[in-house]
């Protein structure tokens, strides 16, 4: 699609989306939001390019092949259940860097954000990987 209006919205929408996304991955493991939500509105920013440009522009500028974020993500998911079994408690385990926050609301870095962020990526790579290659055909 051919549209002046959309191609200078989505410069000022993308970027507003993706700040509102990582917004929903930081908040989200203490109150609503969190990896799956904000890797949809992630993947969303980039849809919204594609349909103003193409998918191979969208693929380009994505720079990343999207397929590459899932095996990232799954990884990062991995990585943050093995933290609990290397400190001797089960898999997935919530273990904090400083605990004394975890209760308070506060922004606190532990394995659930580790996690909603593996999450994040792999949504944001299933999502884009469907997207493209219904756009493409």
């Amino acid at each position: 699609m051919k549209s002046l209006i959309l191609h200078t919205a989505i410069r000022i929408v993308m970027p507003l989306l993706l700040f509102f996304s990582v917004f929903l991955l930081v908040r989200g493991h203490n109150r609503p939001g969190g990896g799956f939500v904000a890797g949809l509105v992630a993947a969303a920013s980039w849809a919204l390019y594609a349909v103003a440009h193409d998918a191979p522009a969208a693929r380009q500028a994505f720079r990343i092949d999207p397929r590459v974020l899932i095996g990232v993500g799954l990884g990062v998911i991995l990585l943050s259940g093995v933290a609990g079994l290397l400190a001797g408690r089960p898999f997935l385990a919530g273990m904090w860097l400083n605990p004394e926050f975890a209760a308070s609301g506060e922004v606190v870095v532990g394995t659930p954000l580790i996690f909603d962020t593996g999450v994040y990526l792999a949504v944001v790579g299933v999502v884009l990987t469907i997207i493209f290659v219904l756009e493409e055909e």
